[in-house]
């Protein structure tokens, strides 16, 4: 383990200041080495006050040997010096073991973090200031720690999520080479289908990058919600006919203009009409419903599905998350959420199990300027 740790370290990290040596002077991620540090610290200065107090008292009996009178004068600078000195120990004592032994601890948990350890916890204690940066500190490396197992399972899900079509259009180009299946457009389709699908989830990918990474660029302009709702339940109309399905429309007349982005509002609009449908079954029923509540437009979308367990109810925005029956990359929510978000709103869910799913958002009216 110690071996691996030093080669991590044999290439400075990206942060590293390029005009900064590589590695550092002192052992990184040896905590024991910076205790030991301070604590060698802390003796010689020791040493250093101890000889000050020798030498005090050494002129002191020098003067008796020499049957110098010892008058008061003399005797009160030895004095001052000898007290001084003591207190000055003292207060170095004191010191030390306030401070230098815990910022020893956080200067070799900081260098542990640097080599990519992202389990580094210090104890907090000390004073208050130094509590306050132990408590920061592993703040930090708890969100670091969070963030670098997001980033494994995030990895891992598109790995995922990518293999399913390419193993598709391999096996299907293959077949057609190899005279395995004929080659007519019912094949050729299906080989569309899932480029489709591969393009899809690059688009979806990007966009969740764009917008967790604040890059995501908006064309915003005034635009009527309700008649962007009604687009969006007019192109899902034949799919619900097709289901059997009530898609409806109840968005109330005196809806006020909002400065979105139309675009990015009809995909939040399209995933959550989608995501009502596929989960409802047939002879059920999905609305949406806007209105106005204060100084936001609020959207709600309900169906009468199959609802969401108490224990998913929280995950549904997670990346890649899905339910039993969920179908898709697991993408769509965690999108709309980012979205919502980037206009400066907020999403949330509502759902009990076998009662069907409530999601509304909201969004900032638009300010006349």
């Amino acid at each position: 383990m110690l071996h691996r740790r030093r080669l991590r370290l044999r290439t400075p990290p990206p942060w590293w200041p390029s005009n900064e040596p590589w590695p550092p002077r002192h052992r990184p991620g040896d905590w024991r080495w910076n205790r030991a540090r301070v604590v060698r610290r802390a003796g010689f200065a020791f040493a250093f006050f101890f000889v000050l107090v020798v030498l005090g008292a050494a002129r002191l009996i020098s003067w008796i040997a020499a049957g110098l009178p010892i008058d008061l004068p003399r005797v009160s600078s030895i004095a001052t010096f000898l007290a001084i000195a003591v207190v000055a120990v003292g207060w170095l004592s004191f010191a030390m073991r306030r401070f230098g032994v815990p910022l020893g601890d956080l200067v070799g948990a900081a260098d542990r973090v640097a080599g990519g350890d992202f389990s580094a916890r210090v104890d907090e204690h000390g004073p208050r200031s130094m509590r306050v940066m132990a408590r920061a500190f592993n703040s930090m490396s708890s969100r670091l720690e969070r963030q670098e197992q997001q980033r494994r399972h995030l990895m891992a899900d598109i790995a995922h999520e990518l293999r399913t079509p390419l193993t598709v259009i391999q096996g299907r180009l293959e077949g057609l080479i190899d005279g395995v299946y004929p080659r007519d457009d019912a094949r050729l389709t299906q080989v569309l289908r899932e480029t489709r699908t591969l393009a899809r989830l690059v688009d979806d990918l990007r966009t969740l990058a764009d917008a967790e990474s604040g890059m995501l660029a908006l064309h915003k302009e005034p635009t009527d919600m309700a008649i962007l709702a009604h687009d969006v339940v007019t192109s899902f109309a034949d799919d619900a006919a097709a289901r059997r399905i009530a898609l409806e429309d109840r968005s109330g007349g005196d809806v006020p203009l909002v400065e979105i982005d139309p675009l990015r509002i009809r995909e939040v609009l399209t995933n959550l009409v989608a995501n009502a449908l596929h989960h409802t079954q047939e002879g059920g029923r999905a609305t949406i419903d806007i209105g106005r509540r204060g100084d936001r437009v609020a959207v709600t979308v309900t169906d009468t599905g199959s609802g969401i367990a108490d224990a998913d109810l929280p995950k549904i925005f997670d990346r890649f998350y899905k339910g039993q029956s969920s179908r898709g990359s697991g993408l769509g929510l965690t999108i709309s959420k980012n979205l919502v978000e980037a206009h400066g709103g907020d999403i949330r869910a509502e759902s009990r199990l076998g009662r069907g799913t409530t999601i509304t958002f909201t969004l900032p009216i638009k300010t006349q300027g």
